[in-house]
């Protein structure tokens, strides 16, 4: 029987001067569940990937390195090469319509005004993936946005950021065991 293959990406954009950003949120999580699950990412100029089989499953880490607009082509070019569809692929990204702190799940649909998101789907061809949306807050005035989520998290977010990282890392758990479900289900057909 065949693994099932899962893709796991998380956004940002490469750099040292933009490590703590409130953008980085998804390199942030994915080093977190990377370093938690002990996967060696490899680097390379246009990202950072990794694999490790456990319990019937190949999780196929990603951390797109062309600049967080351009993170389609790692995604689609991983995607196609290992055979794995939309909805077998979690993108973990910031989001700025929600406080500080609130993570939820999505499936499919728009990309809300995220341009990692919008080339994702254009690349891929299907907004079908998941998406974990991490929230970064927004300033009161939109016209800030863009210098809020590329400016550091400030201590007090930076302290509990590992306790964020832990639920992130149940939440991601609880999508993997439902692809488990999915894909026993469709292997028994």
């Amino acid at each position: 029987m065949a693994n099932l293959k899962l893709m796991i990406v998380g956004l940002g954009n490469p750099g040292q001067k933009y490590e703590k950003n409130r953008h980085n949120i998804g390199f942030l999580v994915l080093d977190n569940l990377a370093k938690d699950w002990g996967v060696d990412l490899n680097h390379s100029s246009k990202e950072e990937k990794g694999k490790i089989d456990k319990d019937g499953v190949s999780y196929y880490f990603l951390k797109p390195l062309e600049y967080m607009n351009l993170s389609g082509r790692a995604v689609s070019e991983l995607s196609r090469k290992n055979g794995i569809p939309p909805e077998n692929i979690l993108v973990i990204h910031d989001e700025v319509d929600f406080p500080f702190s609130k993570l939820k799940f999505k499936q499919s649909g728009g990309n809300g005004g995220h341009n990692g998101i919008k080339d994702i789907s254009e690349k891929l061809g299907s907004p079908d993936f998941f998406r974990l949306r991490f929230g970064v807050g927004k300033p009161g005035d939109s016209a800030l946005t863009a210098g809020h989520v590329l400016s550091n998290f400030n201590q007090e977010e930076m302290s509990k950021l590992p306790e964020l990282f832990g639920q992130a890392k149940q939440k991601i758990q609880d999508w993997v065991r439902e692809r488990q479900i999915i894909f026993s289900k469709a292997s028994d057909k």
